[in-house]
């Protein structure tokens, strides 16, 4: 039987490559991992995503899956052990649905409130608690461990982030997002992600993503400031 040829390039503090991370290892999936300077991109990563220059890039039997989102759907209908996706229909649209919320409204918001001072900021911070009031909600309904039930699933591995890069976040932009009184589910839930023997393997220095935070957040304060002036 032939081998498969399972690639990964990646970049070591991107969340949207971790998520794919973790579904090839629930799988137990062997995979070849390419770390990618994405400030000095390769001739591969241009080669195979020449439209958005990206990363994740999975490459699968010379076949190119691009977008995170899409690369978890494409792990989880190749591989079929470990099932991800709900098995309902209209469960597994609400946690597209979801997962695309999340990342609008929470990681798009967060990112900005990180970078940016006063009403920007709060603006941010407010599209962010919104979204994450629906987020506790979703979770205190279902009364699972994670949002794919007592096992880990799709929406987890979307919003998986949450757990680990936001307190980053949160540290870096000097702000206060997650407070367990306001957002109990949401905060045990994160415990329960870190807690996965997958994601506590595969998570990036805490050290070190401060310091590449801080470099990002400023830099980007920066552009954002300059270009209100001009």
């Amino acid at each position: 039987m032939a081998v498969e040829e399972v690639k990964l390039l990646g970049f070591w503090v991107s969340p949207f490559v971790k998520r794919v991370e973790w579904a090839l290892k629930l799988k137990g999936v062997e995979y070849e991992y390419v770390e990618e300077d994405i400030f000095n991109k390769s001739s591969q990563l241009l080669e195979l995503n020449p439209v958005h220059q990206k990363v994740p890039v999975l490459v699968h039997d010379q076949k190119v899956i691009l977008e995170s989102f899409l690369i978890l759907e494409y792990i989880d209908e190749t591989w079929k052990q470990c099932p991800l996706l709900p098995q309902h229909p209209y469960d597994r649209a609400m946690a597209r649905f979801c997962a695309k919320l999340a990342e609008e409204k929470v990681l798009n918001s967060a990112w900005i409130a990180m970078c940016t001072h006063g009403d920007e900021k709060d603006k941010a911070l407010k599209s962010v608690m919104e979204a994450l009031d629906n987020i506790e909600g979703e979770l205190k309904r279902n009364e699972n461990k994670y949002f794919g039930g007592e096992s880990i699933g799709y929406l987890d591995l979307a919003l998986g982030w949450i757990s680990y890069w936001l307190p980053v976040w949160e540290e870096v932009g000097s702000m206060k997002i997650v407070d367990p009184t306001r957002f109990p589910a949401i905060s045990t839930w994160m415990n329960n992600i870190l807690e996965h023997p997958v994601i506590k393997q595969e998570l990036p220095p805490r050290d070190k993503m401060l310091v590449y935070f801080q470099w990002r957040s400023e830099e980007i304060g920066s552009l954002l400031a300059a270009a209100k002036k001009a």
